[in-house]
């Protein structure tokens, strides 16, 4: 199975996924190896080979999924060792067909185990023993070592779904000389998909704490303005942080966060005046870039963003109601400084932070507005 193991080889430039598991190869010693098994249905084993071409390895013993007692083991690079009463997990017809479902999975097919579910459902909607018969198929299909977790459920085990595919009177694959299935245990069985196939449907109608799946979130782009004026309506241009927007920060008022952030990153205290009372937000910046600036501001810088961001929006509800008209929108902030890959979009090669920032603040307005508690 794949889990969290993936790898790929490049054939002609094109990309082909894998994965791989452990197995050894018999070759005077057994060798420990990575198998890798790619979604073109070849394997690595010191060599390509198809699913075929493995199959005949396997029945020659080249590769090995038994080893006797007292056989000699080496793992490439970390030593050697000998077996002491080993156990074996996986038959040879069991290691071809997980890698069967392998190659399924990598390609997003359905495996046996999908295979095997389908086959139940078409069971539990005409419920006849033909029907029963071909679930059971389906079911023995599934490698023994995945059939445990053929539900995906950690406690019944895929127990349920052998006493379906048995049915009233039958017996399981695990247990054969059991009492037969009785119908009230059959009835449970029953129920239990029932339950499941209620609980599948039922997301489908709820929107996932996390949001809606989407590939792309809607984008709106925040231009900036030479000489922005303070209007009754700026609409999108009020959530530039050059707007004349006052912000209060402590005893002091600022004309824009703009303003406030420069000069709360500057040093010296008669240079922060100046930045606080300068006419325009660029008198501002070009004062801050001739200053000194505050030990370690490029580590804090994002945390005062975000509270100035925070105070504006506190502070300007009429401006608050333009962000959350944005709804989930993401907001790509193109900074007037051609220089910021910081703070601006940049075309996409900057990192955005004052968009993220507004996307965060927005966030904590709708989650206000909702009525949440305060964490």
């Amino acid at each position: 199975m794949i889990g969290n193991r993936v790898t790929h080889r490049v054939v002609d430039g094109v990309r082909i996924p894998g994965t791989w598991r452990p197995a050894f190869i018999r070759n005077g010693h057994h060798h420990l190896i990575d198998l890798f098994i790619y979604a073109d249905g070849l394997i690595g084993c010191w060599e390509l080979v198809t699913v075929e071409e493995f199959e005949e390895k396997l029945r020659t013993g080249w590769v090995a999924t038994t080893v006797p007692e007292g056989a000699v083991a080496a793992a490439p690079g970390m030593g050697e060792w000998k077996f002491s009463e080993p156990r074996h997990w996986t038959a040879p017809d069991e290691l071809v067909a997980e890698i069967r479902d392998t190659i399924d999975q990598l390609n997003d097919r359905p495996d046996s185990t999908a295979r095997c579910l389908a086959a139940v459902d078409v069971f539990l909607a005409d419920r006849t023993e033909e029907n029963r018969a071909a679930a059971r198929t389906a079911f023995l299909a599934v490698p023994k070592s995945q059939r445990h977790w053929a539900l995906d459920d950690w406690d019944t085990k895929a127990w349920q779904l052998r006493v379906l595919v048995a049915g009233p009177g039958g017996h399981t694959y695990m247990f054969p000389r059991e009492p037969a299935v009785t119908q009230e245990r059959y009835d449970e069985a029953l129920a239990y998909f029932e339950e499941r196939a209620r609980r599948r449907d039922e997301p489908k109608a709820r929107v996932p704490a996390a949001g809606p799946a989407v590939v792309y979130a809607p984008a709106v782009r925040l231009h900036p303005t030479l000489s922005p004026k303070r209007v009754a309506d700026p609409g999108r241009l009020g959530l530039r942080n050059e707007y004349p927007a006052p912000v209060t920060i402590g005893n002091v008022t600022h004309a824009s966060v703009t303003h406030a952030y420069w000069a709360l990153s500057i040093a010296e205290p008669a240079v922060r005046e100046a930045i606080a009372a300068a006419d325009t937000y660029n008198k501002a910046r070009m004062l801050a870039r001739e200053a000194r600036l505050r030990d370690g501001w490029e580590q804090a810088r994002t945390g005062f963003m975000t509270r100035l961001l925070r105070a504006k929006y506190d502070q300007h509800p009429e401006l608050a109601e333009i962000l959350l008209g944005t709804d989930d929108a993401t907001l790509v902030y193109n900074d007037v400084d051609c220089d910021s890959a910081f703070w601006g979009d940049n075309s996409g090669r900057g990192r955005n932070w004052t968009g993220r920032l507004l996307e965060l603040v927005r966030s904590e307005l709708h989650m206000r507005r909702a009525g949440f508690p305060g964490l």
